[in-house]
């Protein structure tokens, strides 16, 4: 009987043990608040900067960084509340159990846990198999704390994360806002061409696919005050960073809901991600395109266009050579209320990339897999 008794103890001290192996979510979203801290001290120390535009760049890039590990941190924080929860209501009895052993051992007089029907012989063994029993009992007791200990961290967690969300999408707005002003204001980019209206429009009247344009742009001849060619010795081909934060949905080949396949991939972004140059370029098209939105075709090499279409507010002029990592545009749609982000922090459903960019690369006279030129999770 004592023997299944110290049974029964141990198998009470195991799922504490293995519950507690799990990696804690409360690291992940403190860490998040920092990163959304940081983001705030960069964005107040980008006014003194020179070239504001890079800075207010990587603020952007760092409050997005920042809000999406908070986001994370709270769906991880949740649901491990939910599953010690769920634990500790599956274990009641067992709880009661050890609680109620506790406290008879402690209210009980040391003299009266030494007395044994059976004598001196019964006193002993009752107190051999009691002093191994009693280490059992206090490590499922400190256990049963740290459960509860980390239960209430959770939830003092998700309270005091209202306030930095609210604080980080302040923060980010604002950044976007004054990075649109700063490239509106930028006077000191190279150009290699200016940009002939004309010809651009007749190409745009003229096509009726994103392939038919990005093809036509590719054979207009760049004429006019031709300026140096960007360096491609950031152009790392296999390697180049996506051009926003986000989930690659659909690769190139792949068909849609409608049955269509693309030579492009999908990238399904948050609302209003920055979108940036993977590596120097010189702008070749920015603007309205067909149903397409706004689109940016950007010109790393000679011969070679990268097309990003379903941008919502571009920045920079047609000519212009960018930097690797330059602003190019915005995502569309709105921020989420901090309320949604809040309620929805425990699902990971994926509903808040709610945007798409659609990404093709072309060399020479037709499209090929970006999957070829940029880095993305192909395994994913």
């Amino acid at each position: 009987m004592i023997l299944r008794v110290f049974a029964f103890l141990v198998a009470l001290l195991m799922p504490g043990a293995l519950m507690a192996q799990a990696a804690s979510p409360v690291d992940a979203a403190r860490a998040a608040a920092r990163q959304i801290e940081d983001a705030a001290v960069a964005l107040q120390e980008a006014d003194g900067t020179r070239d504001r535009v890079r800075a207010l760049t990587q603020t952007v890039r760092a409050y997005e960084a920042g809000l999406a590990a908070m986001r994370d941190g709270l769906r991880r924080a949740s649901l491990r509340e939910a599953q010690l929860a769920a634990h500790l209501r599956a274990r009641e009895q067992d709880i009661g159990a050890l609680l109620g052993a506790l406290q008879g051992i402690a209210v009980a007089p040391a003299p009266v846990l030494m007395l044994h029907p059976d004598g001196p012989l019964g006193s002993a063994r009752s107190g051999m198999i009691l002093s191994e029993i009693v280490p059992v009992l206090d490590a499922r007791a400190e256990a049963l704390r740290r459960d509860l200990d980390e239960v209430h961290t959770l939830r003092l967690l998700q309270q005091s994360a209202a306030q930095t969300l609210a604080d980080g999408l302040a923060g980010v707005q604002q950044a976007r806002t004054e990075l649109s002003q700063a490239v509106a204001d930028r006077t000191d980019l190279p150009r290699r061409f200016t940009q002939d209206p004309v010809r651009t429009a007749i190409l745009i009247s003229s096509t009726e696919t994103l392939d038919a344009f990005a093809s036509g742009l590719g054979q207009i001849a760049l004429d006019g005050d031709i300026g140096p060619a960007p360096s491609a010795v950031d152009l790392d081909k296999g390697n180049l960073p996506l051009p926003a934060l986000g989930v690659v949905i659909r690769r190139a080949g792949e068909k849609d809901a409608a049955g269509i396949a693309r030579k492009g991939i999908l990238l399904a972004t948050r609302p209003r991600a920055l979108v940036t140059a993977p590596s120097a370029a010189t702008i070749r098209y920015m603007g309205p395109l067909l149903d397409f939105g706004n689109v940016v075709i950007l010109e790393p090499e000679p011969e070679t266009l990268l097309v990003f279409s379903g941008l919502d507010q571009v920045f920079g002029e047609v000519g212009e050579v960018v930097a690797k990592g330059a602003p190019v545009g915005l995502m569309g749609g709105a921020d989420p209320e901090l309320g949604e982000i809040v309620s929805t922090s425990g699902e990971g459903t994926g509903t808040e990339r709610s945007e798409t960019l659609y990404i093709e690369v072309r060399e020479g006279k037709g499209p090929v897999d970006p999957e070829t030129w940029f880095k993305t999770d192909k395994d994913g």
